[in-house]
């Protein structure tokens, strides 16, 4: 997996940009107040565990590292290599694949060969690959779901906050001096439950849902490659067949790529 360099950017270019418009517009101390971070962040939090078992929290915040990281193999990588074990196959059998397991990284790529070698039906093979995608689609869209309901549950805390801070105001209301600073201190947590469902949480959601979308579709590349290998369709079919899955865009660019190369030549 690659470091994914734009998420990054857009979380400190985010929080930069706030952080400017705050010192611009003066003091930058009335932004930070210690309890209304506590009533959004942990109180948001503490729903959260309310909602969701713990073990299944634990399970999402493993998978966070996905934001972060662009997918293993690009699509056409994939199917360069299908291309050489098709040919491989169709020379020296499906048994010869066998060593080629161990050079392949991807544990379901892997486990695709190993069923493929121990010929396996093709029924039954597309049957074990797609049960393993259906877990994967059905892990992903928790991790969606948990940052959505977090990202739902900030504003609302925020809220809270300020009704805690509006009553704690409306206490003091004999000292007209101080109507200002706790109202100020009040819109605090709502700023705050804001800052996170928006800058971060609704998109930690978008991004894992993309992250998703593109490894169940490396998975389905990989599920139709064994499934043509063991079929025994022609090297220059399956490539044509898995071209498929990739963007028109894509493909266009690598036929650009491979007549320059041509041309040159």
């Amino acid at each position: 997996m690659k470091f994914d360099l734009m998420t990054v950017i857009g979380i400190v270019v985010g929080i930069a940009l706030i952080t400017l418009a705050i010192y611009m517009g003066g003091n930058m101390a009335l932004f930070w107040n210690l309890p209304s971070i506590l009533i959004t962040v942990c109180g948001s939090f503490t729903a959260l565990l309310i909602n969701y078992d713990f073990n299944q929290i634990k399970k999402v915040f493993r998978i966070v590292k996905q934001v972060f990281t662009t997918p293993g193999q690009d699509p056409r990588e994939l199917i360069e290599i299908f291309a050489e074990l098709a040919r491989k196959a169709r020379r020296e059998g499906l048994l010869a694949l066998e060593d080629d397991i161990n050079r392949i990284d991807d544990p379901f790529f892997a486990k695709g060969i190993q069923l493929m070698v121990d010929a396996l039906e093709a029924e039954m093979i597309r049957d074990i690959l797609e049960t393993d995608i259906a877990y994967t689609v059905q892990r992903h869209r928790l991790g969606q779901e948990v940052f959505r309901t977090w990202a739902n549950l900030a504003p609302g805390f925020g809220l809270i906050g300020t009704l805690i801070g509006l009553i704690q105001m409306l206490a003091k209301l004999d000292d007209p001096s101080a109507l200002g600073p706790s109202m100020a201190v009040a819109l605090l947590t709502t700023f705050y439950g804001a800052l996170m469902a928006n800058l971060l949480l609704t998109p930690i959601a978008g991004k894992l849902a993309l992250r998703s979308e593109e490894e169940v579709l490396n998975k389905r590349l990989i599920l139709e490659g064994i499934i043509a290998i063991q079929s025994g369709v022609n090297p220059r079919i399956l490539e044509e067949k898995l071209n498929a899955f990739i963007p028109v865009q894509g493909r266009r660019e690598e036929t650009a790529q491979e007549e320059s190369v041509i041309f040159n030549a």
